[in-house]
C-alpha cells in the first residue's frame, strides 16, 4: 500500500484536477504515480510535463531511451517502472531477449555497440552520478550531443521516477 493517499481528480488541486482530465480525455489513465504526486501540484505538473517530452518529443531513439529506462528500474528493483515500460520498449523496437537480458548485458550477445555504449553510460551514471571519459566518447561516437542531453536526463529523470516509487511504495494499477 502506497505510504501516502492516492488522490483522484476530485481529491485534488483544480489545476491537477485538470490535467488528470486531459489525461483521461487523451484515452489514457491516470497512473498511481500522478496520483501520489497530486499532493504537490507543481510538481505534479512539472513531473509530468517533463516525463513528457523525455517520451514523445526528443531526438533519441526510442530505443536506445527505452533500454535506459528499464536499465535504471533494473538497477533501482523498480517493479513499477519495470513493468510500465517493457511494452513501451518492445514497441519501440527492443526483441524481448535484449528485456530479458537487460539484468546481466554486458554478458549477452544481444545488444550492438551503440546499445552497449548506451548501457554502459546508464550503468555508470544510475550507479556512480558520472560517466568516465572512455564511457562518454563511447557514446559520443553513436549519438549527437542534443542526444547526449536527453540520454543523460532520461536517465536521471527515471532514477528519480524509481525512487519516488519505491521511497513512497507506489503499486501498479489495478
Amino acid at each position: 500500500m502506497a505510504r501516502v493517499k492516492l488522490l483522484e481528480k476530485d481529491e485534488a488541486d483544480p489545476m491537477v484536477g485538470q490535467m488528470f482530465q486531459k489525461i483521461e480525455d487523451s484515452g489514457s489513465e491516470v497512473i498511481n504515480l500522478m496520483k501520489a504526486l497530486a499532493h504537490s501540484p507543481k510538481i505534479c505538473r512539472d513531473w509530468n510535463r517533463m516525463g513528457v517530452t523525455l517520451l514523445m518529443k526528443g531526438d533519441l531513439s526510442p530505443k536506445l531511451r527505452e533500454l535506459a529506462i528499464l536499465r535504471v528500474g533494473d538497477l533501482a528493483k523498480s517493479n513499477y517502472e519495470w513493468t510500465k515500460h517493457v511494452p513501451i520498449a518492445l514497441m519501440a523496437g527492443a526483441g524481448q531477449e535484449q528485456v530479458d537480458a537487460l539484468s546481466h548485458w554486458v554478458d549477452a550477445a544481444c545488444f550492438d555497440d551503440q546499445e552497449r555504449a548506451v548501457l554502459q553510460y546508464t550503468d555508470e551514471l544510475a550507479l556512480g552520478i558520472r560517466a568516465s571519459d572512455e564511457t562518454f566518447k563511447g557514446i559520443a561516437a553513436f549519438l549527437s550531443q542534443k542526444e547526449i542531453v536527453e540520454l543523460t536526463t532520461t536517465i536521471g529523470y527515471y532514477g528519480m521516477v524509481s525512487r519516488t516509487l519505491e521511497a513512497l511504495q507506489i503499486e501498479l494499477e489495478g
